[in-house]
């Protein structure tokens, strides 16, 4: 997408901010050519063009134009505030701060380290298996903590086994982020993505577990095998340049001792509780999903009394406040359009076109979803896709939805937050830069065989799919 120390001139800023503009005053009028005839309507929809404008134009000034969309949503009268509110998605915010302070501790207790070092120190390390391991714990990783993190920690173990070795980092750094994209699709603590689906449609973290994560499995196995053919060579010189330092009996990197064991119990158990938070909160009768909120926000509360001397640290530092702002906002517009009717409108007439058939519906949300991921922030598309799919109410509509806007993040650069801190980091560390169409080379390949997997998987499990009255039950 863009670098937050993106420089744009004053010239890029005047031609970029006219685009945005012209694009939003059109977007106004094809609203109402379209039939939304209301000022309500047409305001909203506007505002919501202006900030995904804003994301693709000017990256680091998206929260300062979501604030400004959501002020004039309110003056204008088209937002209350008991709606705006309602709709800032409070529940998911939290969530997302609980499970960020949380990660900050684990990186505090070495947890990630010694992951990495027990991969370097495998004694039968070849480039075939480290690729394989690269894919699988980039998707663990992420379907556990979130990719952002599976990212960090999976780049830092290439890092140094690229710099010990001294080969190019690129493909391993590609394939680094491919797995951890795929792998976000696997549970509701991935993505955003997969928390703002999971309670909007009502599913649990074991609906995830029973209906994403399989086809999250086999999707990676079909990206694995494109990988280790498309950077074959790669590989194979890793696997030379490790058997030659086996040979003058040479390690890639020094064993740290590390206090992992109550991190990994903090981690096993916070994901223990959210896997069983829908049977927990039957039993104790409380409203769904409050466990899954509660769980990382009363684990992280007992992890900074814990670590006292570190708590405002884990808050103003791992918490990602500035994404966390902008989401709220992004929310609360998308709410605009549903409160309007704007989604409603949009969905009749989708349905007038596509009809209501899943069958057919199922591969136009795919692929519909991950190109838009592939060019806007997939939180973004997904936040103004979720009304129209809240309309259409058909289970397998959710999950189409999850996997092309996870799978679809593999496409381009600019695809996902995961891409794009990859992308950050390898610049800052080696002054290179993975151009957009060596990207999208691979990337298209993988996004488009993940996403007709995806496809044929639904289909085939479709019948056995509850209906969304079903859904919790």
């Amino acid at each position: 997408m863009h670098s937050d120390n993106e420089k744009i001139t004053p010239r890029q800023s005047m031609i970029r901010g006219g685009i945005l503009l012209a694009v939003t005053f059109f977007a106004g009028w094809l609203a109402y050519y379209a039939g939304l005839t209301e000022n309500s309507q047409v305001m909203a929809a506007s505002v919501f063009v202006l900030i995904i404008g804003a994301t693709l134009l000017f990256w680091n000034a998206r929260l300062a134009i979501a604030f400004i969309g959501i002020a004039i949503l309110l003056g204008g009268r088209v937002l209350t505030l008991e709606q705006m509110i309602v709709s800032a998605e409070l529940d998911i915010i939290l969530f997302l701060v609980g499970m960020m302070t949380m990660v900050g501790v684990l990186k505090d207790l070495g947890l990630f380290t010694w992951i990495i070092q027990l991969v370097i120190n495998m004694k039968a390390m070849n480039g075939k298996l480290f690729c394989i391991i690269v894919v699988v714990m980039s998707a663990v990783m992420a379907s556990v903590v979130d990719e952002v993190t599976s990212i960090v920690f999976i780049l830092a173990l290439i890092f140094q086994v690229c710099d010990t070795l001294k080969i190019n980092p690129v493909p391993f750094v590609m394939i680094a982020v491919i797995g951890t994209n795929i792998g976000s699709s696997g549970t509701m603590l991935g993505n955003p993505v997969g928390i703002l689906i999971g309670t909007k449609a009502g599913f649990s973290f074991a609906d995830f577990v029973r209906w994403a994560a399989p086809v999250m499995f086999v999707s990676l196995l079909a990206a694995l095998f494109i990988v280790l053919v498309w950077y074959r060579k790669d590989i194979q010189l890793l696997t030379e340049r490790l058997e030659a330092r086996r040979k003058m009996q040479l390690g890639l990197g020094p064993l740290v001792r590390i206090p992992f064991k109550r991190g990994l119990f903090i981690l096993v158990s916070a994901v223990t509780l959210i896997a069983l938070h829908h049977k927990l909160e039957t039993l104790l009768g409380v409203q769904k999903n409050t466990l899954l909120i509660v769980a990382p926000l009363a684990i992280s509360g007992i992890l900074m009394v814990w670590r006292s001397n570190r708590a405002r640290h884990y808050i103003e530092a791992e918490v990602e406040w500035w994404t966390l702002l902008f989401f709220m906002m992004l929310f609360a517009v998308a709410g605009s359009l549903e409160h309007t009717g704007v989604t409603e409108h949009v969905a009749h007439n989708f349905v007038g076109t596509f009809g209501n058939n899943p069958v057919v519906l199922t591969p136009i949300i795919i692929f519909v979803t991950a190109l838009g991921s592939a060019f806007v922030d997939n939180i973004v598309f997904v936040a103004a896709f979720i009304p129209v799919i809240k309309e259409l109410n058909m289970t397998p509509l959710w999950w189409a939805m999850l996997f092309g806007a996870c799978f679809g993040g593999n496409i381009t650069a600019i695809g996902s937050t995961a891409n794009i801190v990859a992308l950050g980091m390898m610049e800052k560390r080696y002054k290179k830069h993975i151009a957009f169409f060596e990207w999208i080379k691979i990337g298209a390949v993988v996004g488009f065989v993940t996403c007709v997997v995806a496809w044929i998987l639904i289909l085939l499990l479709m019948p056995y799919m509850p209906e969304m009255n079903q859904i919790g039950h």
